[in-house]
């Protein structure tokens, strides 16, 4: 990127030792990771961005929702951090539901532990997904409270906002991506479990400001979604933004100019004193 103005990325292990719900030793490819975009100390914001690229919980679709994001966000002056989770796999995991969201909460812990070191406002820590990691990230801001990994030193897990671009909300047979739905929670899963990762339904006054973008003709994911969240969060009173585009199909911010897709998640996070 022409003028970047960030520290060159580090990328660093997601646990310093063995990695929770974890039933085999995993490889150095799939251990999760935390990438690091810092902007240089005079563009510093303070304000930092959790990045969980999506993949309907099947791949990371990691350069593009992942890497360019991170990049993008650094060049502002937000501190980025690009999540590798792990995919929810039955064979690697005591409960491949729970897998992806420790990683994500892990990855909140990790920076908010090190906010000093990495010139970031512990109170200004956020998180944008995509996708099925748009899922994950809607996960993360209402599921808080229980902390599904080691975290004696109670470190908040509460990301202060969330940025959903064409999200997967709901495990609701009629309003989800299906095989986001099969990969996180298999074939039959329980109501409990379905009501548990539907995350509208787990809307509360304590959810972080949110703000959703979508195309209203996503080939991929029900624009719904989002619309949902968006009532559950007026109906608790979260502040939240809904940009819907009549076109553009699902992945639309990949075939924009940064510009256009990054202006007006800025404008959001400026208004909500971010």
């Amino acid at each position: 990127m022409a003028g970047y103005t960030a520290v060159a990325q580090q990328v660093l292990p997601l646990y310093p030792d063995s990695i929770p719900g974890s039933t085999v030793k995993l490889s150095k490819e799939d251990a999760p990771t935390l990438t690091l975009y810092l902007p240089i100390k005079e563009k510093a914001t303070g304000t930092a961005v959790l990045v969980i690229p999506g993949g309907g919980y099947g791949f990371l679709a990691f350069e593009e929702e992942g890497i360019a994001i991170g990049k993008a966000f650094a060049e502002k002056g937000i501190s980025a951090f690009v999540l590798k989770y792990r995919l929810p796999k039955k064979e690697a995991m005591r409960d491949k539901s729970f897998g992806p969201l420790m990683d994500a909460q892990q990855a909140m812990k990790m920076i908010r532990s090190n906010a000093a070191n990495w010139n970031v406002n512990p109170a200004k820590v956020g998180v944008i997904g995509y996708s099925a990691g748009g899922h994950l990230a809607s996960t993360l801001g209402t599921h808080f409270s229980n902390s599904y990994i080691p975290n004696k030193e109670n470190i908040s897990l509460r990301p202060d906002f969330m940025i959903l671009v064409y999200p997967v909300i709901s495990m609701n047979d009629q309003l989800t991506h299906m095989g986001s739905k099969i990969n996180l929670l298999g074939m039959e899963p329980s109501k409990e479990k379905v009501d548990l990762f539907s995350n509208e339904l787990q809307v509360t006054k304590e959810t972080p400001p949110t703000y959703l973008t979508y195309c209203g003709d996503d080939g991929v994911v029900d624009v719904n979604n989002s619309i949902v969240f968006y009532q559950a969060l007026q109906k608790n009173g979260v502040d939240a933004e809904l940009h819907l585009f009549p076109k553009g199909n699902h992945g639309f911010t990949q075939r924009l100019p940064v510009s256009e897709w990054l202006d007006p998640m800025l404008g959001f996070l400026k208004r909500e004193g971010f």
